[in-house]
């Protein structure tokens, strides 16, 4: 046999010390678990954790199965003692006889289990399990035992990225103790991968299998009541690979294109210009540019001629009445809660901050400190649509920190580390907020939620929520921050809400800034660096870290202004490349949406549809309430357009069923962007389409009244629609339709109709 090339030298080394890594790991854990008699608190509730007996679709579910209750995930040691060897679950350990307990013959099957075999007689679990029963259930192994508690949980490497041959990387967790010992505990730590192509073993070895592609993962290791995430990426590595990309224009530029060239991926082209001007009108105003408007930037030879035009839309009362629609949605302003008065003056109120740039800090901090009436003090009615302390304290954490708490309500989280403690201290901050109902003309008195008439929002002098774990009333905390010293739950004089807005509002809340700044991206890119935009976790990472500094970094560079921000995103080539398909890898739209390395097609929203098709035929949609000549992204509220008895009109049907939100929840998730066979059948022979081509007042009639030559309908039809002019075979193809048929309306309604339900319409690319 001959030498080996230097290739499979180094492969074998990489091999043999991949190896030692594991038998290390293995070792070092087995030692750690089973140095004299189980720790129950460390490893006893960790096995139980690992074996899946404390998840929420076993015994931790809070009603428990088969008789037996633990607490979720194990965050609750000291209750899950006392269930295993005081109350009914003591009946399934066995001191004197231990491998006849039904803790060890359940998950071996040796007696019927729901949960089926969990492990097997030689694994770590059964024998950490089996010798802390045989030593008589011991709460703790000894005195120092007992005093230590976790302190971190240390993942390495936490972030690594894996090329060519080399796809698998072992994960090493190590538990740090409060007297400053480390454990290796990757045999009794929990180890999930972010993604079902990718698989992770037990012990921590990630491998992407065959994968042919890019790929990446976020692996969360979870031991006790600590949880970190490793970041894990693949790509094939080529040797012969050369990274081509537009010039970066700024630091958004920068970070995206270097992880792009780390991960050998080359992004496609800019777009093209008349790609870029109805893009950028449908991103910026919720409208499609006019054919003029189109035609007039297409025309323009100045070399920076993109950045003028961004700058133009941004200044644009459309620009005002779009990023007002998508406040109004998550602030929930409809008029069953608000009523009708209540909607006009809160999205008059939220119009007038978007149009004077008003800092989103200063926004927020407006909303949270609200107090008088609904009727002259707008921003009250945040809280008239938040009737609890609980809806309160969600709401506003999930919209403006990016954390959803609802979890820690019952129970401490299980993907997060908001604890019960967290919920009640944040939300005790809402609990004194009351209403005064000057008068009520609801028709619905049955209903709770509804409400007619002014309403006066104040703060009451006493009141607080109690935490259910200690049953006691519960401090004031801002997450993250523990507790504040406010005397036992507010001293008297203390502005809560004052205090929670200032708190908010200080340039120094990364996770405010981090928020605002992703949701901005999200609004421009489609999808956010944190996705979803409001679930900001340790197992949620950023898809590029260095690209959310630099959207966090200029966020607060510009004042936490929106306008600033955006016209950086969309002057960067990041925004502007090209939606085809190309690059030296191609890859799904799943997996290339995180890197962006090209732009994603996505269909246009309810009301830039509504409003695109208006536009088009030259005939307005009716809303019910509203006078004509309203446009969709102009709504102030949800039922109905206008009022909610209000007779719906077709315009209002269409909405809803493309996906406009009820606005009953503070999350974008509300507005749905699924496609849906209802959907299909609407755009071809549904009620709105066809009443809007039938107008006898629309672009079609006046082109029939005109004697207007088929070729310049058609012209004018792909100005209108595509923003481009047709080309020879789409005119042709066109005008021999219309020609063919008896009936010339017919003809050019055809036409009307199929550019309609074209993808080159339908998708904003």
């Amino acid at each position: 046999m001959g030498r080996p090339g230097t290739a499979s030298w180094i492969l074998l080394l990489l091999g043999v010390l991949l190896a030692s890594e594991r038998a290390v790991l293995a070792a070092g854990a087995a030692e750690s678990a089973l140095s004299g008699v189980p720790s129950f608190r460390h490893e006893v509730m960790a096995v139980l954790s690992r074996a899946g007996c404390s998840l929420g679709t076993c015994h931790g579910n809070q009603n428990g199965k088969g008789g037996l209750r633990l607490s979720l995930r194990g965050q609750d040691p000291e209750a899950d003692y006392i269930t295993l060897t005081r109350s009914l679950g003591a009946r399934r350990v066995n001191v004197q006889q231990p491998d006849d307990s039904l803790l060890l013959q359940k998950p071996l099957m040796q007696v019927p289990h729901e949960g089926g075999r969990r492990f097997v007689r030689d694994s770590l679990e059964y024998r950490v399990l089996r010798d802390w029963i045989a030593a008589g259930l011991p709460r703790e192994s000894g005195s120092v035992e007992s005093e230590l508690h976790l302190v971190r949980l240390l993942v390495d490497p936490s972030n690594s990225t894996l090329s060519g041959a080399q796809r698998t990387v072992q994960l090493r967790a190590t538990a740090e103790f409060s007297d400053g010992s480390r454990r290796v505990v990757n045999d009794l730590a929990v180890f999930e991968s972010s993604h079902p192509g990718v698989a992770v073993s037990a012990t921590g070895e990630v491998n992407f299998g065959d994968v042919s592609g890019v790929r990446q993962t976020t692996v969360t290791v979870r031991y006790l009541d600590q949880q970190q995430p490793a970041r894990v990426q693949y790509f094939p590595g080529r040797a012969d690979f050369q990274f081509e990309a537009p010039a970066a224009v700024n630091a958004i530029d920068v970070a995206v294109f270097g992880q792009l060239q780390r991960l050998q991926v080359n992004p496609v082209s800019l777009c093209s210009d008349d790609v870029f001007v109805r893009r950028l009108y449908l991103d910026l105003t919720g409208q499609l540019p006019t054919r003029q408007q189109a035609e007039s930037f297409l025309a323009s030879r100045a070399v920076d001629r993109r950045s003028q035009l961004i700058d133009q839309l941004l200044s644009a009362d459309e620009f005002v009445d779009f990023q007002t629609l998508r406040w109004a949605d998550l602030l929930r302003v409809e008029d069953k809660t608000l009523d009708t008065k209540g909607v006009a003056v809160f999205h008059q109120w939220i119009r007038e901050s978007v149009r004077s740039d008003q800092p989103l800090n200063a926004f927020a901090a407006a909303l949270i400190a609200a107090r008088g009436s609904t009727y002259t003090e707008p921003p009250t009615n945040f809280y008239r649509a938040l009737r609890t302390p609980e809806e309160r304290s969600e709401s506003a954490a999930q919209v403006f920190l990016g954390v959803r708490l609802q979890c820690a309500r019952c129970h401490n989280h299980p993907f997060d580390r908001w604890t019960q403690d967290d919920y009640y201290g944040w939300t005790n901050f809402f609990a004194r907020v009351d209403y005064k109902i000057l008068e009520n003309r609801r028709r619905d008195i049955n209903d709770k939620h509804e409400f007619d008439g002014e309403q006066l929002v104040f703060m009451k002098s006493v009141g607080d929520v109690r935490n259910p774990r200690t049953g006691q009333r519960a401090g004031l905390r801002f997450p993250g921050s523990g507790d504040q010293q406010l005397g036992a739950a507010g001293e008297e004089g203390v502005d809560r809400l004052q205090l929670l807005a200032d708190w908010l509002a200080s340039e120094q809340n990364e996770r405010f800034v981090a928020t605002q700044a992703n949701r901005i991206w999200q609004q421009l890119m489609g999808q956010g660096v944190v996705d979803p935009i409001d679930d900001f976790r340790g197992t949620n990472p950023p898809s590029n870290p260095e690209l959310l500094e630099v959207l966090v970094r200029e966020f607060r560079a510009g004042g936490m202004r929106v306008r600033p921000l955006m016209r950086m995103i969309l002057n960067s080539a990041v925004w502007q490349l090209s939606s085809e398909a190309g690059g030296a890898v191609e890859i799904a739209d799943a997996e290339i949406a995180p890197l962006f390395a090209r732009t994603v097609p996505r269909r246009l929203t309810a009301e830039q549809l509504l409003d695109a098709i208006a536009m088009v035929v030259e005939a307005e949609p009716r809303f019910g309430g509203h006078p004509a000549g309203v446009r969709a992204v102009q709504l102030a509220g949800v039922r109905s357009g206008g009022h909610r008895y209000s007779r719906p009109e077709t315009g209002d049907r269409f909405l809803a069923l493309f996906g406009k939100p009820g606005r009953i929840q503070t999350c974008e998730c509300e507005r749905l962007s699924e496609t849906t066979l209802a959907q299909t059948m609407e755009l071809v022979s549904g009620p709105l389409v066809a009443e809007l081509l039938s107008r006898s007042e629309n672009r079609i009639s006046r082109s029939l009244r005109s004697g207007e030559a088929t070729e310049r309908f058609v012209e004018d039809l792909w100005w209108r629609a595509l923003s481009r002019a047709p080309s020879v075979s789409e005119t042709e193809a066109m005008v021999r339709h219309v020609e063919a048929q008896a009936d010339r309306r017919r003809g050019l309604e055809d036409v009307v109709w199929a550019i309609l339900n074209s993808n080159e319409f339908l998708l904003r690319r």
